[in-house]
């Protein structure tokens, strides 16, 4: 492991905004932070928002001083890339703005029955594999675990530039019936782009370069909390065939 890694991992130990529990404090059981975030954390009432896969942090901070009277909780597991967020919130002294260090599948063990007003997941593993279906973050193992915590009223964001993705979290839609605001094949193009959806991570300026169309589909769950597995036509095509893979590849 290199030194400037080990660094960043020592600083992530100093930052008030920075959480990271233990293995044993999340598996298969309820971590205190529980139910208990504005309370303990935030120190407010205002609604909680989820970044899932933050990456380096981005944007949580973006979102966060766009919309001030949320709070923010970037949650990924690379420690090394959420310090540089991290670092951002703490040098600006961000008070709405937090970073959990976990899996994702450990997430109901952290917020509790309507803790979460709303979740985004932005340009996450498209996880092209048929057979790695189940861990797309809007399949529906993903999405019976948000509607533990997820509050009735609350959506689900998610922006990507896998063509593949897209089509499959619409076909989950489609197949649960669930309420879906938006969805849009490439919001530049069309102009539909606002203020947050504007905010480019790293990786979208190189897909954006490349010129991938950046979609965008904004849903909620309703009044469901159960999701039966379904197998999805769209996944019986050769990887090849699924996305944009060449140009994906060249991108990083």
């Amino acid at each position: 492991m290199g030194k400037d890694k080990l660094r960043r991992f020592r600083e992530n130990e100093t930052f008030a905004c920075f959480l990271q529990p233990d293995f044993d404090e999340v598996f298969r059981t309820d971590h205190p932070i529980k139910g208990n975030w504005n309370r303990d954390f935030f120190h407010n009432d205002n609604p909680i928002v989820l970044e899932l896969g933050c990456g380096k942090g981005e944007y949580t901070v973006a979102l966060a001083e766009r919309d001030p009277n949320r709070n923010y909780i970037g949650i990924d597991i690379k420690g090394a890339r959420m310090w540089r967020g991290a670092k951002t919130a703490t040098e600006q002294q961000m008070e709405n703005v937090g970073f959990l260090r976990t899996r994702i599948e450990f997430i109901n063990s952290l917020f509790a029955e309507g803790e979460v007003a709303e979740i985004w997941i932005t340009f996450p593993d498209p996880q092209l594999k048929t057979r790695r279906a189940g861990k797309r973050l809007t399949s529906p193992l993903f999405l019976e675990r948000y509607a533990k915590f997820l509050s009735k009223d609350g959506f689900i964001n998610l922006k990507t530039d896998s063509k593949h993705l897209y089509a499959y979290t619409n076909a989950v839609i489609g197949h649960y019936g669930l309420p879906c605001e938006v969805s849009n094949p490439d919001i530049y193009t069309s102009g539909f782009a606002d203020e947050k959806l504007s905010v480019k991570t790293a990786y979208e300026s190189r897909f954006l370069q490349m010129g991938l169309p950046i979609t965008y589909t904004r849903f909620g769950l309703g009044d469901h909390t159960e999701f039966p597995w379904f197998d999805w036509e769209g996944d019986e095509k050769l990887k090849t065939e699924k996305d944009n893979e060449e140009e994906r590849t060249r991108a990083f």
